[in-house]
């Protein structure tokens, strides 16, 4: 690692000299400043593109079986997906429509953003997950809350990929669940950056990786596999301090082999910096 300036044990300094890896796409840029507010050199790869991916007739089509059979529940996950259903709804003429059925229905959300998002069109939350705003967070803020959804119909916003822990479990609890995809997630355009990171880690001239979601993860080793490189990067990354944005992006990294040295808590960037600072502080 080249890690080699001498480093006291001021944690504000620990990041000086240190060559961070960025995997963001979307706060890429937010993050790559506040690491060189600390001294750090970072070395940005977004390895995840959002794409939209609201179909609008699709949506005039649920909103009208809407009218006839409200949904019990809405389960928002992610602050940009709950934008985009709303932004599409705008552009079809029926947010009043949508916000007339949150207004009759439990609203559900999994963490701070699709909160923000909500409470800025007027909507009221009942029910909201606690940090780490994982699934199991969810379920149990659901749980707690005595939301009944036996043979109730269950809406909820997709981002990415579905989300099949919380549909089963949901389903498990009797409700009838209904997906409404607001965006998903592809590799970017442009994949140069992210082969220049595979080179910048197989010559050990990266400090540490930061992971702020387990796609990107799935993509670096996507990308590296697909250019014959998916065992070096393996073991370049277990030579290389691995640090994540929360557990549901350290899950995936421990399901392809992926060692997480630290963990952000909660979930935010700031306290993930933080924890890169904590990490290389302790390092002397």
């Amino acid at each position: 690692m080249p890690g080699t300036t001498p480093h006291s044990g001021n944690r504000s300094e620990a990041l000086r000299g240190r060559t961070i890896a960025i995997l963001e796409n979307r706060a890429g840029e937010q993050l790559a400043d506040v690491l060189r507010r600390h001294g750090a050199t970072p070395l940005r790869a977004p390895a995840l593109a959002e794409l939209p991916d609201v179909d609008e007739h699709h949506l005039a089509e649920l909103l009208a079986q809407w009218r006839d059979r409200p949904p019990h529940a809405f389960v928002f996950q992610t602050g940009v997906g709950v934008r985009a259903l709303l932004e599409a709804t705008d552009r079809i003429g029926a947010t009043d429509a949508l916000l007339a059925l949150l207004r009759a229905a439990v609203v559900i959300v999994r963490g701070p953003k699709p909160t923000g998002v909500l409470r800025g069109r007027g909507v009221r939350i009942d029910v909201a997950a606690a940090d780490p705003y994982t699934t199991h967070q969810v379920l149990q803020a659901i749980d707690a809350a005595g939301v009944t959804l036996s043979a109730r119909d269950v809406v909820v916003q997709r981002y990415g990929e579905s989300n099949l822990e919380l549909a089963r479990a949901l389903e498990h609890r009797g409700a009838r669940v209904t997906e409404v995809g607001t965006y998903r997630w592809s590799l970017p355009q442009d994949c140069a950056p992210l082969h220049a990171l595979l080179d910048e880690l197989e010559h050990d001239r990266v400090d540490a990786v930061a992971f702020t979601s387990g796609v990107q993860a799935t993509n670096l080793f996507r990308v590296a596999t697909e250019a014959a490189r998916g065992d070096a990067l393996g073991a370049s990354l277990q030579r290389t301090l691995i640090a994540s944005i929360g557990p549901v992006c350290s899950a995936t990294l421990r399901d392809l082999g992926v060692r997480v040295d630290v963990e952000a808590h909660p979930p935010k960037l700031g306290p993930l910096v933080a924890a890169l600072c904590e990490a290389f502080g302790a390092r002397g």
